[in-house]
C-alpha cells in the first residue's frame, strides 16, 4: 500500500461502516476529525461526555448527532467507563480518546472486571507515509511498552501483523532493528532479533517474514544492503520496523514527521478493539488518519 489514500479507498470499498465511540467528546479537534471521516462515509460517531459542550462544538462545526448516539456523562472518568461499556455491549467498534488524559482512559480499558483486556500484550503501532519511502511504513512500539522483553516483542509483532493483514498486506516484511545486522551477544536487541527470526522460521510467529537483527538503513535502502552483500527479502522493502524500546520509537517517529515530512496514524492494539490515543499536540490530519486506520483494523 503506497499511501493513506489507498488505505482510505480500501476502507470505502467495504460494505460495513464502523462505529467510533469518543470518550470525553467535548474536544473540538477530535470531533472535527470524526465528522470528516463521517462525511466520507467511513464511520458513525458515538459521543460520550458533557452534552452541552459537545452540542456547542457541533453547532460551530455545522454538525449534529442522533440523540441515541449522544450520552451525557460530564465527568471524564465516568465518560471513559461509559465508552468502554458501550464497546462491551457491541454498540461501538473502536474507542477514541477525547478531552481527558491517556491514563484516565486506560484505567477504564484495563479494569479487570469491566475493561477491554484480552490477555494479550497491548502495544502501539504507527503507520507512516514518508515521501522518501516507496510505501506505507509501520513501526512498533513507540507509545506503550517502555522496554519490551522477548515475549512482549513477539506479541507486539503479532498485533501489528494482524493490523497489516486487515489493510491488505498478505505477508508483511518485519525488520527487528538493532545497531548492526550481525548478532552481538552483548546486545540484547541483537539477540532478540535473531530469536524472533528463528521463531518465525519455526512457525511460532506466522503471517509475516521476520528479519533480525537488521540495521535501519538496510531495512529501508536496498542499495546499501547490496553494497554490504546482505541478502534478505526484507532488506530495502520493510513493511514493519520493530524498535528496541519506546525512546527509540518515539525519537524515530518524531524525526520522520519533523524532518522527513511524514504523515502518520497510530493505534493501540491488543485490547478487544483498536484504541486511538492521539496526544493533544496531534494534528487534525493525524487524528483523521488514525480514525480511518482504526476502522480498517476493526475488520472481521
Amino acid at each position: 500500500m503506497k499511501n493513506f489514500d489507498e488505505m482510505i479507498a480500501l476502507l470505502k470499498s467495504r460494505p460495513e461502516t464502523k462505529r467510533v465511540v469518543l470518550a470525553a467528546a467535548q474536544d473540538d479537534h477530535s470531533l472535527k476529525a470524526i465528522y470528516r471521516a463521517k462525511g466520507e462515509g467511513l464511520v458513525i460517531p458515538v459521543l460520550v461526555g458533557d452534552k452541552a459542550k459537545i452540542e456547542a462544538i457541533l453547532a460551530q462545526l455545522g454538525e449534529s448527532i442522533e440523540p441515541e448516539n449522544l450520552y451525557d456523562v460530564p465527568d471524564v472518568e465516568a465518560a471513559a467507563a461509559k465508552a468502554v461499556e458501550l464497546i462491551r455491549e457491541g454498540k461501538a467498534d473502536f474507542l477514541m480518546k477525547g478531552k481527558l488524559e491517556t491514563a484516565q482512559l486506560l484505567r477504564a480499558v484495563v479494569n479487570r472486571e469491566t475493561g477491554l483486556r484480552t490477555g494479550r500484550t497491548m502495544s502501539h503501532v504507527t503507520l507512516f507515509s514518508v515521501p522518501t519511502y516507496h510505501k506505507l511504513l509501520a513501526a512498533t512500539d513507540g507509545g506503550m511498552l517502555l522496554a519490551p522483553d522477548l515475549e512482549q516483542k513477539k506479541q507486539l509483532i503479532q498485533n501489528a501483523v494482524e493490523l497489516l493483514h486487515n489493510i491488505g498486506y498478505q505477508s508483511p516484511k518485519v525488520a527487528v532493528l538493532a545497531a548492526a545486522e550481525t548478532v552481538n551477544p552483548k546486545m540484547r536487541d541483537s539477540l532478540d532479533g535473531a530469536e524472533l527470526k528463528a521463531m518465525n522460521q519455526r512457525g511460532e510467529i506466522t503471517g509475516c517474514i521476520i528479519e533480525g537483527p537488521i540495521s535501519m538503513d538496510l531495512s529501508l535502502v536496498k542499495e546499501k544492503a547490496e553494497i554490504k552483500g546482505y541478502q534478505s527479502p526484507v532488506a530495502g522493502d520493510a513493511d514493519l520496523l520493530v524498535v528496541p524500546d519506546i525512546t527509540c520509537g518515539n525519537v524515530m517517529g518524531k524525526t520522520m514527521i519533523e524532518l522527513a515530512g511524514a504523515t502518520m496514524a497510530g493505534l493501540v492494539l491488543g485490547a478487544k478493539v483498536p484504541i486511538i490515543l492521539t496526544s493533544r499536540a496531534s494534528s487534525s490530519e493525524e487524528k483523521h488518519l488514525s480514525i480511518c486506520l482504526a476502522a480498517a483494523a476493526s475488520a472481521q
